[in-house]
């Protein structure tokens, strides 16, 4: 498959995820997750039933597939997202990459159970500019552990060019259920998966 074949194939794929998914963003409510596990949590996002996190409405990605120690994102590169030298931010590999190996975790984890990232280490072995029109971050489980879980993660063109790769270490913990402090609730509240910690799956 071509470069061209793969970009319309991806476009194609984001299309029918954000047909399904919910039409505003937010957090879900504690009565609302409660009892699921992290991966039902995620079917309840792609079903449009619980509201998609708002950090890809503000970086421009959008969760592609999360399965059992998987997960796939994929981003538009822009030029709202260029750091002063022309290229696009760090901060932005990261999100993608944080996201993907961070629900890689939260994807195993059982009904009650909730995590933070204590270690996200990141490469950056290649700039991106917006001549990249898609990449995709994909985000695989290592260890998962009872209380410390780790994944791996790389963000690669729709050519298999390599852009970054990155590992995470988090702490996994019994979840008590409390509202966030100093947030508006959108369809729901308690933090969204793959988003700011903690994460959580109830």
């Amino acid at each position: 498959m071509n470069v061209e074949e793969t970009v319309a194939r991806w476009r194609a794929e984001e299309a029918a995820v954000r047909a399904r998914l919910a039409a505003g963003p937010g957090y879900a409510r504690p009565d609302q997750v409660n009892g699921r596990t992290g991966l039902e949590m995620f079917e309840a996002i792609f079903a449009g039933e619980l509201p998609r996190p708002p950090i890809g409405d503000t970086l421009d990605f959008v969760p592609i597939r999360i399965e059992a120690g998987l997960a796939v994102f994929q981003g538009q590169p822009q030029i709202k997202h260029y750091n002063p030298l022309g290229t696009v931010h760090g901060g932005w590999f990261a999100a993608l990459l944080d996201s993907a190996v961070g629900c890689a975790v939260h994807s195993t984890l059982p009904a009650g159970k909730a995590y933070t990232t204590l270690e996200l280490k990141l490469n950056i072995v290649r700039a991106l500019t917006e001549a990249v029109p898609l990449v995709r971050a994909e985000g695989k489980l290592i260890h998962p552990g009872r209380q410390v879980a780790t994944a791996e993660g790389r963000l690669f063109g729709p050519d298999g060019k390599l852009y970054a790769h990155a590992t995470t270490t988090c702490l996994i913990f019994d979840w008590l259920q409390t509202e966030p402090r100093g947030t508006a609730r959108t369809a729901g509240a308690s933090a969204s998966p793959c988003s700011e910690t903690p994460h959580v799956s109830t």
